[in-house]
């Protein structure tokens, strides 16, 4: 396994009080629950990147906006990643489900009866005031 980490970003989305989830449909990760992000190009920012994965993954347009937090992880001990958190908020369009089979949105106190991948469990932890 390398030693650097490769960045990835997510995105808090918020509809008021509540945040955005989603559930992958195909096996990777076990169809666990996920905030929405990816791999950002080596030539953009990790806010611009983000922007353009939820564009690409949701068909939303979204600004990406302060920085929540971030958590280093190893994914079947070939790729180590550092998942950046910014919260965001939907500017433009309809989520549309590609990558994911369920999606929904729920109030932080409840995430905690959602299976996360082992990266966004800290993220729901952040958000549930437990970290």
């Amino acid at each position: 396994m390398k030693d650097e980490f490769v960045p990835f970003v997510s995105a808090v989305i918020r509809d008021k009080e509540r945040v955005l989830i989603l559930r992958r449909k195909r096996a990777f990760m076990g169809y666990l629950w996920e905030f929405p992000g990816g791999r950002p190009e080596d030539n953009e920012t990790l806010q611009k990147g983000l922007e353009r994965i939820i564009k690409e993954e949701l068909g939303i347009g979204v600004e990406a906006g302060n920085y929540l937090c971030a958590t280093g992880h190893a994914i079947h001990c070939e790729l180590s990643i550092k998942s950046y958190v910014y919260e965001s908020v939907i500017e433009s369009g309809t989520i549309t489900l590609k990558n994911h089979e369920e999606m929904k949105w729920v109030l932080p106190g409840e995430l905690e009866s959602y299976d996360f991948a082992e990266h966004h469990r800290h993220v729901a932890l952040v958000l549930m005031g437990k970290r």
